[in-house]
Formats: C-alpha cells, sequence, structure tokens
C-alpha cells in the first residue's frame, strides 16, 4: 500500500562536438559512481554523479566532461560498451570487430583482440571474472579478464524449427542478442535469432563453467535486446510481441529451467512496441522503454500481492530516442539519456499511499484504487471503489476537511484533475464502482508537476523543474528547456455545483496565481495545519523553509529555525500541531534514507524503517497530534507519547528498549511490540476510539493491531464520558488496562462488574479464578441478605456466572471452580454450562466423602498441580507416605520443594537418596555423589564419583570407607589409565606419584602433559639420571616440533591476509554492484535458495586459488596439539574458497590462530627447562619464533578489525607490515608477547 514518488530530478547535457553526433551506449562505473557514454563520433564523455556515502547533495553534482576520442580505424565505430571495474577501464566493441581497453583516467587505448562478424554486445559477469561477447555472426564467446577463449558456442541452437531460422549470411548486422547474467553467475542466458520480431525465438540458458546449453525456452516473439535477468536470481525477464494474437505487448517472467512462470500485459494499443526492460538492482523494480504513437515512455512497474502495478511513467518525445539504466547500487536511482545529450536522473521513494484520515490512495496506472481504511481493511489490487484517468497518474493529493473530501492528480501527459469527493460516511455506496475522471482547463501546458499540496479547498501547490509562465511554450519547447525548479500556486474554480453523495470532476478550471523560482531542488512539499494558506518545503540537504501565500512578495519563503531543519535529506515529512502543556505548537518530523528520525531538529532514531501519527481525537485530524508511532529495523513497534518527545526523553527510551539492553520480557512488552513479521511497516493509523496501527508486510498483506497504550488512552476518554459500550468493545485489545481503569475512575454498578468480570475472562491467559472468587463474594452477599444498596452495585451471581460461562469455555471455568476446592461452585458452574449431571455428581460425590486434605490433593492430581499436591500429601500422615514418594519420583522438580516440607531426617535421608538416585539416571555424577554424601550413603557416592571420573572425590570416599592399601593401590593404578585416556596426564601423574609411588610413570605422565618443571623437579628430587636425560631429549624435540609449527604459522598468518585483503577488496568493489536487499518471497525459486543464495555472496569467486583451513599437530611421545586443533576447528570452521561466508572464515581463523593462556604456560615453562638444561640456543630460537607469531597475529587480527567495518582498503597503509611495525612501535620496551627469561 505504497505509492513510487518521484522526489527529485536533475538534469544534466553532455557538450555534444557536432550536432549531427549522436550518444549510443553508456555504462557505469560503481567505484566511482560516474557514468560513461559513448557517441556516433567514437568520443566517450563521463559525468560523475555525487557520492552520497561522501555526503555529497544531488543538486552539487559535477559537470560532464568534454569527451575523449577513441582511436578506431576508418569506417570503424563503437557498437558495445562496459565497464570493466578489476581493469579499471571501459571494454568496447566495434563494428569491425575490435576489443578496445581504453582507460579512462589515462586516456589510453589498447586492442586486446578481435572478433569476426562485428561485436554486437559485451556483459561481464556479476563477479567480473568472465566476459560474454555476441558477434555479428551469431557466435557467442566467453572469456576471461585476461582475454582468453574458455569457450565459444553458436546462439542459434540445433533444435530450433528450421521454419523459424532465417538467412543470416545477408548480412552480419542482422543478427542481435543481449545477454544477461544470473546474480550469482553461474549461469547467463541469451536470445536466439535475430531482430526482426516477426520471426520466433528462444531463450538460451548457459552453464557459466562448461558453456554447456542448460535449458532452452518454448519458441516467442521475443523483444531482441529485452532480456534482463533479475538480479535476485529467481526468474528472467523479456518482453514478448503480440502483433499476431492481435494484442499489446507483454512482459513475461521464466524460470531458469526455460519453463514460463507468469506474464503481464502493458496495457496499451496493439502497435506499441517494447524497445528494452531492465531490472533495479533490488529486483523490486521492472522498467521499459515503450514506443507509443505518439511519443516514448518509460514504465515502472513493481509487483505486490500478485499483481503488477504501473507506478511511474515519463514521457518523452520520439525524436529523443531515449535509453535509462537503474544505479547498480541504489534501487530506486533511475537514469535517463537521449541521443542529443540530455541526461536526467530521477530518484524515486516509496511513500504510504495512506493519507492522514485513514484513506488509502493506491495509484496503478491510470487508476488510483480508494480504500477508506477505517471502513474496511481491503489490500490492494482490491478496493471499495476506482477513479479512472485518461492516462497514468504521476502524483496525487488528498484533502479532507469538515466532510469536504477532494483529490488533486497529476497524469504523466502534464494534465491536472481534481475530483470532488462525497462525505466518508456515505463511501460504501460507492462500492464497487468505477468513476471516469475529466481533465481540468488550463491556460498554460503544465508539464508534470510534482510534489502536490492542498492549501485550502481551492488552493493547490506544484513544484516543476520548468517556467510555466513562458508565453507561447509549446510541449517540445517545455522539454528542450534548461531545467530550474519552480513552485505554483494553482487557484482552483469550477462552475458546477457538487453533487450530494456523487464523485465529480467536470467543470474545473485552473490559473497561475504566482511562479516562484526555488533556490536549490526540492524534496518535499506538506501542509502546515497551525497556518492557513501554509505550507513546509524541504530542499535536497535538509534545510526546511515555510511558505505563506497571503504575504506580500518577496517574503514568500521564511526559513525556519535551526531546531526545525535536518542534517540530511528527509524524503518522509510530516508537519503537525502539537499540545505543548495547553499550548498549541508545531513538530516538523523527518526521516531519511539511513533511518535517521528527527523531530524538532533531534535525532530520535538512527535504525527507523517507517513512521505515522496519531491523534486520540474521534474523527478529527485537525486536533493536536497525540502520538507518534515507528518502527526499526529489528523489527520493534514504538508508540511514543508527543508529551516524551518534546520533553526529550524519546531517544533514551528508544536506546534503553532495543534487544541487547532489555532486562525482562515484562519490561519489553511495556516498552514496545515485537513485530511478528520481518520488514514489515507502519502505513497508517486509524484514530480515535478505534486506536489502531496498520502494517504492510513484504507480501502486501495488511495487519491491524491495537497496542495497548493507545487504546488505554481511548478507553479512559470513553469511560470518562460514559460511553461503556464503546468500552467493551475495546476490551479484547487491553484487557489489564481497562481493569485498572474500571477500578479507578468508574463507580461500583452492575455494568462496572460485569465489565471487570470480561477483562478477566478475556486476559491471557484468563484470570477464572479471579473470576470466580468475585462471584463467590456476591453469591456470599446474597446469602447474607446484605442491604439493598450493597446488592443494587453488584449483578446477581447466576446473572455474572452465566456472563462468565458466556465469555470462557465451560469446561475451563469448571476446573477453575474445582480449583477454588469449592464444591458447591463447582456444581453450580456445572448446572449452567448445561453439563450433564451423570458426568459431574458421582466425582463431586467421591470428593465431598474424603477428608479434605485428600480432596484437595485429588484435585490437584486432576488439574497438574502438583507442588499443591505435594504439600497436600505430606500432610496428610504416615498412611500416604508411598504416595508422597511416587509423586516425587514422578515429579522430579518437587525434590527441592520436598526437603523443604519433611524435617524428620529420615524422611529427608529418603528424599535426598531418591533425588541422588534421578540424579545419577541423568548422568549429573557429581551432583549425585554430593546428594549421597548429604544422606550418608558412601557406596552410591562411590559409583557416582567413579563414574564421571572425579579422582578426588573418589579416592576421599575410598579413605571414609577404611579401603585397605591394596585395595587403595589398584584403585589408583585404574584411575591412573583412565585419566590417560581421558586426556587428563597430569592428574595421573599426581596419582601415580601420590598413591602408586611410581616416579618413573609420574614423570612420563607430567611430560605428556607438557609440565616440564614438575616433571624434571621430581626427577631432581630423587636423583634419577635416567629420568632427567629423558626429559631433556622430550623437551628438546618438543622444542623443535614448536619451533617448525610457528614458523609454519607465520606462513599462514601471511597467506590468510593477504587473501583476506584480496577477497575484502573484491567484495568492496562488487558490492555496490551486486548488492541485494532480502526479496519478496514470491520472488524465491526453490533452486535459487540452494543454489544461488545471494550475488553478493559470490564475490569472492575471483580467486584462483583455494585456502584450506587446518591445523597443525606435533607428532610427538612427548606433547599433542590436538586440543589446540579442536578449539581453532571449533572457532573458524572451514575456509571455503569462494564460498559466502569466506571472509568471515578467514578473519576467524586469524583469531583463533593466537596462543591460548595454556600455550603461553606451557611455551613458558618450556623454554625455562630448556634454560635449565643448558640449552639457550634452543630456547632463544622458540622464544623469537612464539613472539613473531603471536606479534604478526595480533596484527593481523587489528587490520581485519579496521578494514571490516570500512568501506574502503588503502593498498598501502592497510598492510600487515605497517601494522607490525605499529605494534611494536607502540611498547618499544615491552617484554617478549609469550613472557619468557631470556634476552631475544
Amino acid at each position: 500500500m505504497k505509492n513510487l514518488k518521484r522526489h527529485l530530478e536533475l538534469a544534466y547535457e553532455l557538450p555534444l562536438r557536432s550536432s549531427d553526433e549522436t550518444i549510443l551506449f553508456s555504462a557505469f562505473d560503481v567505484e566511482q559512481n560516474r557514468l560513461f557514454f559513448a557517441s556516433s563520433a567514437n568520443l566517450v564523455y563521463s559525468l560523475r554523479f555525487p557520492s552520497t556515502r561522501r555526503g555529497e547533495p544531488w543538486s552539487e553534482s559535477l559537470l560532464p566532461s568534454g569527451g575523449e576520442l577513441i582511436a578506431v580505424g576508418d569506417g570503424d565505430s563503437i557498437t558495445a560498451v562496459d565497464y570493466l571495474m578489476e581493469k579499471e577501464a571501459l571494454v568496447l566493441g566495434t563494428s569491425n570487430g575490435y576489443l578496445l581497453l581504453h582507460t579512462v583516467d589515462g586516456n589510453m587505448t589498447e586492442v586486446v583482440g578481435r572478433v569476426e562478424g562485428g561485436v554486437k554486445c559485451i556483459s561481464p559477469s556479476p563477479d567480473g571474472a568472465l566476459l560474454a561477447i555476441a558477434s555479428g555472426f551469431g557466435q557467442l564467446l566467453v572469456m576471461t579478464h585476461d582475454w582468453e577463449v574458455l569457450y565459444e558456442n553458436t546462439l542459434q541452437i540445433p533444435e530450433l524449427d528450421k521454419n523459424d531460422l532465417y538467412d543470416m549470411d545477408s548480412t552480419s548486422d542482422q543478427f542481435e542478442s543481449s545477454i544477461s547474467w544470473r546474480g550469482d553467475g553461474k549461469y547467463f542466458g541469451t536470445l536466439s535469432g535475430g531482430n526482426d520480431v516477426s520471426h520466433s525465438q528462444k531463450i538460451i540458458i548457459w552453464e557459466r563453467d562448461s558453456g554447456s546449453l542448460h535449458a532452452t525456452s518454448e519458441s516467442k516473439a521475443f523483444v531482441p535486446n529485452s532480456l534482463d535477468w533479475m538480479p535476485s536470481g529467481a526468474k528472467v525477464a523479456v518482453a514478448c510481441d503480440r502483433k499476431a494474437e492481435k494484442k499489446c505487448p507483454s512482459i513475461v517472467f521464466f524460470e531458469k529451467n526455460g519453463l514460463e512462470r507468469s506474464s503481464f500485459s502493458i496495457d496499451e494499443s496493439m502497435e506499441t512496441k517494447v524497445e528494452s526492460l531492465k531490472w533495479n538492482c533490488n529486483s523490486d523494480l521492472v522498467a521499459a522503454v515503450v514506443t507509443c504513437s505518439g511519443y516514448d515512455a518509460i514504465k515502472i512497474w513493481s509487483f505486490s500481492n500478485n499483481h503488477w502495478y504501473l507506478k511511474q511513467e515519463i514521457r518523452y518525445s520520439k525524436e529523443d530516442c531515449v535509453k535509462f539504466l537503474w544505479d547498480p547500487t541504489k534501487p530506486l536511482h533511475l537514469v535517463t539519456w537521449t541521443v542529443g545529450g540530455k541526461v536526467m536522473s530521477y530518484s524515486f521513494v516509496w511513500m504510504t499511499a495512506v493519507t492522514d484520515t485513514s484513506t488509502a490512495l493506491v495509484i496503478d496506472n491510470s487508476s488510483i484504487l480508494v480504500t477508506p481504511l477505517d471502513l474496511s481493511l481491503i489490500p490492494p489490487p482490491m478496493s471499495l471503489f476506482n477513479l479512472r484517468f485518461r492516462c497514468a497518474v504521476h502524483d496525487v493529493a488528498f484533502f479532507s476537511k469538515n466532510s469536504k473530501n477532494q483529490l488533486a492528480a497529476c497524469l504523466c501527459d502534464g494534465s491536472l484533475c481534481v475530483v470532488e469527493l462525497p462525505a466518508t460516511d456515505s463511501w460504501e455506496q460507492l462500492e464497487g464502482k468505477e468513476f471516469s475522471i475529466e481533465s481540468l482547463d488550463f491556460d498554460v501546458y503544465l508539464g508534470t508537476l510534482s510534489h502536490l499540496t492542498w492549501l485550502d479547498s481551492h488552493v493547490l501547490l506544484g513544484v516543476s523543474p520548468h517556467n510555466l509562465q513562458v508565453n507561447g511554450l509549446s510541449r517540445q519547447d517545455l522539454m528542450e528547456q534548461v531545467h530550474g525548479y519552480f513552485m505554483y500556486e494553482i487557484e482552483l474554480t469550477c462552475s458546477e455545483n457538487a453533487v450530494p453523495g456523487l464523485v465529480t470532476s467536470s467543470g474545473w478550471h485552473a490559473k497561475i496565481l504566482r511562479s516562484l523560482p526555488l533556490e536549490a531542488p526540492v524534496i518535499g512539499v506538506v501542509p502546515n495545519p497551525a497556518k492557513k494558506h501554509s505550507a513546509v518545503i524541504q530542499y535536497d540537504g535538509g534545510s526546511v523553509f515555510e511558505y505563506s501565500s497571503n504575504v506580500d512578495a518577496p517574503r514568500y519563503f521564511h526559513k525556519l529555525d535551526l531546531n526545525t531543519g535536518f542534517s540530511s535529506s528527509c524524503p518522509w515529512l510530516k508537519v503537525v500541531t502539537v499540545d505543548d502543556h495547553g499550548i498549541p505548537g508545531t513538530l516538523v518530523i523527518g526521516l531519511d534514507d539511513n533511518g535517521r528520525l528527527y523531530a524538532g531538529g533531534k535525532i530520535l532514531s538512527n535504525n527507523c524503517s517507517s513512521f505515522s501519527l496519531y491523534s486520540n481525537a474521534c474523527g478529527s485530524i485537525q486536533e493536536a497530534v497525540t502520538h507518534l508511532i515507528l518502527t526499526t529495523r529489528q523489527d520493534l513497534l514504538f508508540i511514543i507519547s508527543t508529551n516524551d518527545l518534546l520533553l526529550g526523553k524519546v531517544d533514551l527510551q528508544i536506546e534503553k528498549c532495543t534487544p541487547g539492553h532489555i532486562h525482562s520480557k515484562r519490561e519489553a512488552n511495556r516498552e514496545y511490540i515485537n513485530i511478528w513479521e520481518r520488514g514489515a511497516k507502519v502505513v497508517g493509523v486509524l484514530h480515535g476510539d478505534e486506536a489502531a496501527v496498520i502494517l504492510q508486510t513484504n507480501r502486501g498483506s495488511l495487519e491491524c493491531i491495537y497496542p495497548r497504550k493507545l487504546v488505554l488512552v481511548s478507553i479512559i476518554n470513553a469511560l470518562l464520558q460514559g460511553r461503556f459500550k464503546d468500552a467493551m468493545l475495546m476490551v479484547s485489545s487491553v484487557l489489564l488496562a481497562i481493569r485498572k481503569a474500571l477500578q479507578d475512575h468508574v463507580q461500583e454498578s452492575p455494568a462496572r462488574e460485569l465489565c471487570i468480570l470480561t477483562t478477566l475472562a478475556r486476559s491471557e491467559p484468563p484470570a477464572l479464578e479471579e473470576a470466580l472468587k468475585r462471584i463467590k463474594e456476591i453469591r456470599e452477599l446474597e446469602l447474607a441478605k446484605s442491604d439493598d444498596c450493597m446488592r443494587k452495585s453488584y449483578p446477581s451471581a447466576e446473572e455474572a456466572l452465566k456472563h462468565l460461562l458466556w465469555l470462557s469455555d465451560t469446561g475451563a471455568v469448571y476446573e477453575a471452580a474445582l480449583g477454588l476446592y469449592d464444591l458447591n461452585l463447582a456444581a453450580m458452574v456445572a448446572l449452567n454450562s448445561q453439563k450433564d449431571p451423570k458426568e459431574f455428581l458421582p466425582f463431586l460425590q467421591e470428593l465431598e466423602k474424603l477428608s479434605p486434605v485428600i480432596m484437595q490433593y485429588t484435585i490437584d492430581l486432576r488439574l497438574r498441580r502438583y507442588e499443591s499436591a505435594l504439600k497436600h500429601i505430606a500432610s496428610a500422615g504416615e498412611a500416604y507416605e508411598e504416595d508422597c514418594r511416587n509423586l516425587i519420583k514422578t515429579n522430579p522438580h518437587l525434590f527441592p520443594l520436598a526437603l523443604q516440607l519433611f524435617n524428620d531426617p529420615g524422611k529427608r535421608n529418603q528424599v535426598l537418596e531418591d533425588w541422588g538416585d534421578h540424579l545419577h539416571g541423568e548422568k549429573c555424577f557429581e551432583d549425585a555423589a554430593t546428594t549421597y554424601l548429604c544422606c550418608s550413603s558412601l557406596q552410591k557416592a562411590l559409583k557416582a564419583y567413579r563414574d564421571g571420573g572425579y579422582w578426588r572425590g573418589l579416592l576421599t570416599v575410598a579413605g571414609l570407607l577404611e579401603f585397605g592399601n591394596d585395595d587403595v593401590l589398584q584403585l589408583a593404578n585404574e584411575l591412573c589409565e583412565e585419566l590417560q585416556a581421558l586426556g587428563k596426564p597430569a592428574e595421573a601423574a599426581k596419582i601415580a606419584l601420590d598413591y602408586c609411588g611410581d616416579i618413573a610413570s609420574s614423570v612420563g605422565y607430567y611430560v605428556i602433559a607438557c609440565e616440564w618443571e614438575e616433571a624434571l623437579r621430581i626427577s631432581y628430587m630423587h636423583k634419577r639420571e635416567d629420568l632427567i636425560s629423558e626429559v631433556k631429549n622430550a623437551a628438546i624435540e618438543c622444542a623443535n616440533a614448536r619451533v617448525s609449527e610457528y614458523e609454519e604459522g607465520l606462513e599462514k598468518v601471511g597467506k590468510y591476509v593477504a587473501r583476506y585483503l584480496a577477497v575484502r577488496q573484491r567484495r568492496l568493489a562488487l558490492a555496490a554492484k551486486l548488492k541485494l536487499e532480502e526479496r519478496s518471497i514470491n520472488d524465491i525459486d526453490d533452486d535459487t535458495v540452494s543454489e544461488a543464495s545471494s550475488s553478493f555472496s559470490g564475490m569472492s569467486a575471483y580467486t584462483m586459488g583455494t585456502v584450506k583451513g587446518s591445523g597443525t599437530s606435533i607428532s610427538s611421545r612427548t606433547t599433542s596439539k590436538a586440543r589446540d586443533m579442536r578449539r581453532q576447528k571449533h572457532r573458524g570452521g572451514k575456509i571455503r574458497a569462494g564460498s559466502p561466508g569466506e571472509e568471515t572464515a578467514l578473519v576467524e581463523h586469524l583469531k583463533g590462530m593466537s596462543l591460548t593462556e595454556t600455550s603461553l604456560r606451557e611455551l613458558k615453562s618450556l623454554v625455562l627447562i630448556l634454560i635449565m638444561l643448558k640449552k639457550e640456543e634452543t630456547a632463544r630460537q622458540l622464544q623469537r619464533v612464539g613472539d613473531s607469531l603471536q606479534l604478526w597475529q595480533r596484527a593481523a587480527v587489528n587490520l581485519a578489525e579496521d578494514t571490516v567495518s570500512s568501506d574502503f582498503v588503502d593498498e598501502k597503509a592497510h598492510t600487515l607490515e605497517n601494522y607490525v611495525r605499529k605494534l611494536k612501535g607502540e611498547s618499544p620496551d615491552r617484554p617478549a608477547l609469550s613472557r619468557v627469561l631470556i634476552p631475544a
């Protein structure tokens, strides 16, 4: 439910050198945001657009270049152009078949190849690794960026019907074919046949790697040069001529397998032709050049709710031969150019089609679909009624005040229309109707007016890039005029009286009252509700001015104060009145493309995706706005009071409620609402008692929610005004809020009590027990025969119970009555709920025979209230002890409660032993052993420690059980073997020494554990020269292995960094061209999901090498690196060259290569032991290599962290050597990174 608005339009003029020179081709340089044009004179012109990343306003672009001559042979001419980011140069094809590489910055041209038959089309793959070329002889060549031909195929496929083929040898110029790559570059498509639409053609899908034929479509009269693959990869679009069927052309969509998926008609005459077709980079808009009888037009369609909408049509004269291309990085930026060198830049923005009065006005070609959302929530393409104009609608404005409703529309041919609509309460009578709308009379040709805005019911504002008041200005002259922005105040008069209840559009006349030049391009105009005949205007860049039509010139424009403007352009702009503690005020709210939401000159949020405004006044938009509704990119919806907005609490409130700052679910629910579907946005609100927010999902469906904060305001208003019925209708939205409002603001009465019961019944979950308690109190009042005044304040108990049963599930109410242990109340509920007495009377009679405690226990078991059941059965006596134990064992979460309930030592020990058995069965061995010890069950504790491998506890319990020496020795030897198998040799060494007296085994275990100092200490303590020699040899062997490992690690760091920088540079270069946002689920096919996850993810496919993640292990008796290898695998995973996660995997691997604290401790111990053993040179070498690895690894991680969040990689500054020097320079005297003890 949105319209595509043309909010900024800029014009450029290429300085062609002669009158007969024409522009033929264009190419886009994403890195420098510039556009190249090739002309018939073999000249190349460049035009750089302003960079939004650098903060340049669109109105301050650089002038186009004067043109560079491309050196081609006599009689030769340029026939194809594209830009290669890898080469930073243009690749051009000529009619004689030459392939030229032209470096623009150096103005150098070289011949890199030649194609027989001439070059007809050049198309680089999305990753830039390959170049596809179509020749005039119908040959397809695919080559690398080093100009090596991978394969060559013919564009005519053998299985084509011979009747479909025609002579292609008579002239090579007869063959034309467009080439379009899928977004991930795995496939590309071409059209078979020539440029004559009278002959059938097929779409041919080729495989990138082998060049083999993947699929073909059925034969159709496809339009040459109209093939374009959706960047998301889901569909291939192509134009199809249907003159043979006596129908107008259509746009047809095919899948990768060549099967037709869907199509739509362009809704023009049969003679209309489609010249070219292109998707935008987000795959949500498709545009085409359509040649009509008296003009050419660029039409732009979007898809939603299984319908294609024509959202914009831009008309040109046929002499212009207009062409266009989408910006590869900005999905809503379109550039058009004519053969005469006129370049137009159009910036579009999606605007909600819902007005301030909750009326949806959705533009679709020449129709406006009208739906009052407060009457019916109808998603387009459906509508309540339809307004039909003579051509496509360009812009629309709506005026509503005091039951007067008017609509103004500017059409793509420059016509202006005014429609007078009846009062909204009679719109239901218009359902399903279509009304033809007439254009009004005007004394001049308007051109297309943008930013239409009503000042009052007879004055309209509009912005145009032309001066309309030039006498004798024809349509052609107007289109040739130099662009400069003008604002027009147009007076509207009607010679006919409006007919109540009818839609009328005749008798309107227009006259220009004022024509005012503007100092900069305008991106937004909205009415100022605080002043009559006033509007607020926003220029490109964010500056805001007020326009007043009832003042004398030249002071029509007044710049608003500094607290009103914006620091950036805000296409979404609103000006509203607010109540500032009883004083009317004005608030200017704007949202820019980057998600910054401004109000009063302050930034409220940095990640806003949409916003709307709500007023609690019923049925009037002239009242002050009370709440701001906004959604964030994290799919959170905030409802903010304008009082908080004026007090400056909003930014802190939003920051506090981001997901990282939420402390509890209750706090989250109080501050914001989680939107259930990703990407849904606010499109409008329902004011007053409706208190609703309307969201539209990416699929196009509409959802209406009733936020608690808004409904509470409406409820209090209704209750204070005595409108109890209206309040009841809002109960289902916020029951807790209405209950609080009833108790705090409304006097006691039967209606009040029934309202409270309703809120309890409709709560989530229903508070039925609390409702039954209230009914029970009413029943007790009746039985006590209290005074009449008290009884009049409440309904009868039977009436209240029937009301509760009507609102709730009768079974749930019956169970809630049982839960109160009131059998009489339960019987009363059962009888009033029409239950069969045979179903409940026997059970209630059995309960009545039981003792109170057992009755409560039985009811608790029936209702699965086990904690309460345990409390009751525990107090029932010894006779029910076995039932109590079984209840606890069946529900283990009751063990802590049971310990609190039982004070008798015997019963407590029995509970503890049962708990220990449960924990042992759950393999929680240490907890089980501790529990067994609490009840002195030592044998079970011993088994639990043994099963869990906790040797200290095991040997301690063995002492408590007074094991003999032989039993302890046997147990210790078994533990040593088990711990060694579990990878705990250091613990096995301690047991071998302390309990077994085996010095050799203990030293061996310590060597395996790399506990060098302890191994040597024990060897010297027992004066074992053989063990000292063994430790020495093992230390030397381990040191040599570590040196090799660290040297290999240094080499890997260098390779990983080089690979990371290469991947990062290419990703940044291609991101601008291949960047995709989340596409609609309707555009995804199963094959695309699994095979073409994203064009973006394939950007690292440039590289020729393959890097495999690996860990290094020291194959030695004395040490093992398996543990560190496992850690690194868990950290980084496997690196797959060209995979979507390669860049992230490289960074994670670099981080994972750091020496852990355990590794550093082992390294220090090893170096120290080498020094003790007089092996200083080996120790020094080990220290130097270890320090280098740690230093280079840290430098590599710093480099990756600096570049991963940056949009730019400096080849000179971002090098590993620079970062190593920087680390050394920060602390030149710092100790060695591995903290060893000898000088390097």
